[in-house]
């Protein structure tokens, strides 16, 4: 299991690696990346500000997905500090025996780490203004 907070780049391609698992029929994977518009604006760049409580959050989270029956691996990370246009923040894969509950899987975990995850984004628009992203 992989559960980390990162300042380096993150490899979605490391994570399906550290999800492989010799039961595994399927692997998902997920690449939460920065994006250059967000309600309409023009965005420059992200900055990713995480909790002390953080880290210790993430492999809870992670643990938790872990442990269901059907989860074979599970690997997820997520940026902090100053990103850009195109970088990973969120970079997550999971293993199990069907395709199905693979998706499944990812997809809950990376709503479960948009929900719980205590990491602010602050995002800088074209026009200089910037915004501070409520976090959970």
């Amino acid at each position: 299991m992989i559960a980390r907070i990162s300042e380096e780049p993150l490899d979605v391609a490391a994570h399906e690696a550290a999800a492989a698992h010799p039961a595994a029929g399927a692997t998902v994977s997920f690449a939460g990346v920065v994006r250059d518009h967000d309600g309409g604006r023009s965005v420059t760049e992200l900055e990713y500000v995480g909790h002390p409580t953080a880290q210790a959050l993430l492999e809870e989270i992670a643990a938790e997905f872990a442990a269901r029956p059907e989860v074979h691996a599970v690997a997820v990370s997520h940026r902090v500090g100053l990103l850009a246009i195109g970088d990973v923040a969120l970079a997550c894969a999971v293993s199990t025996s069907h395709r199905g509950q693979a998706f499944s899987a990812c997809a809950e975990l990376v709503d479960e780490v948009k929900a719980r995850l205590p990491i602010w984004k602050r995002q800088v628009f074209t026009d200089g203004a910037e915004e501070w992203v409520a976090c959970p």
